[in-house]
C-alpha cells in the first residue's frame, strides 16, 4: 500500500496552502457550472407515463407529491433480475432522510423496470423508505428508455444508472436535467441532489437545515 510522504508541519502547511488555492478554483468552476445548469432550457413532458407503487397506479405528476420539483433515480433493476443493482443500492443508501429535500419543495423517487412485486421485497430487505415505482407495461411510453437510463444494445436492452430532474408548473411537467454513469460520482448528499435541479439549493429562498423531524409540512 502506498502512503503519503512524511514531512514537517511547515512543509505540510505549504503544500496544503497550494492545494487550497486549487480547491478554491475548482469550487468557483463548480459554482459557475451549477449556475449554467440552472439556465439549461427545459422540455415539456407530454407522454402519459404510468407507474406502479405502494398505492397502486401513479402518473409522473403524482410522483411530485404536490411539490415543485422531482428528482428521479433510475435504479438499475431489470425485469428478469431477482435483486437490484449493488451500485444503485449503495447510492440509495447515501440519500438519507427525505425531509430535507421535501422541505425544499423537492420530491425524490426511485424508478425501475422490474415488477413492483419484485421491488417490494428487495426494498424491505434494504430497509428503505423512499418512494419506489415500477414502470407499467401499459404506459404510453417506456420511461427509463425515453430518458436514456435504459439503452438499446446488441438487439436488447441494457440498464445504466441515472438521475433525472423535473419541474412542475401546475399540471404541466418539464424535464430539466439528467445525468448518468460517471456523472453521478460523488452524488448523494442533499446539496449535490439540489445542485442538479432547476431551482438549485434554495428553492423559494430557504436554505436552513433543521433536524428532520422539525420541518413544517411545507417549510419552503
Amino acid at each position: 500500500m502506498s502512503i503519503p510522504e512524511i514531512v514537517s508541519r511547515e512543509q505540510w502547511r505549504a503544500a496544503r496552502e497550494e492545494l487550497r488555492r486549487k480547491e478554491e478554483a475548482v469550487g468557483r468552476a463548480r459554482a459557475a457550472l451549477g449556475a449554467e445548469r440552472r439556465r439549461l432550457p427545459m422540455v415539456e413532458v407530454d407522454t402519459e407515463y404510468v407507474f406502479e407503487g405502494g398505492d397502486g397506479k401513479a402518473t409522473l405528476l403524482d410522483l411530485f407529491e404536490g411539490r415543485a420539483q422531482l428528482v428521479v433515480h433510475h435504479f438499475m433493476f431489470a425485469p428478469e433480475q431477482e435483486t437490484g443493482c449493488p451500485c444503485c443500492s449503495a447510492f440509495l443508501d447515501q440519500v438519507g432522510h427525505l425531509a430535507h429535500l421535501r422541505a425544499r419543495n423537492t420530491s425524490f423517487a426511485a424508478v425501475s423496470r422490474a415488477p413492483f412485486t419484485r421491488i417490494l421485497p428487495f426494498k424491505a430487505r434494504m430497509g428503505w423508505a423512499v418512494p419506489w415505482y415500477s414502470t407499467d407495461p401499459s404506459s404510453h411510453g417506456d420511461f427509463n428508455l425515453d430518458f436514456e437510463a435504459t439503452v438499446e444494445l446488441d438487439g436488447g436492452l441494457a440498464e445504466r444508472p441515472g438521475l433525472s430532474c423535473f419541474l412542475r408548473d401546475h399540471d404541466r411537467v418539464f424535464h430539466t436535467y439528467s445525468a448518468y454513469d460517471d456523472g453521478l460520482d460523488g452524488l448523494g448528499t442533499l446539496a449535490g441532489l439540489l445542485d442538479f435541479t432547476a431551482l438549485g439549493r434554495s428553492p423559494a429562498g430557504s436554505d436552513r437545515l433543521r433536524f428532520h423531524d422539525e420541518y413544517d409540512e411545507y417549510d419552503f
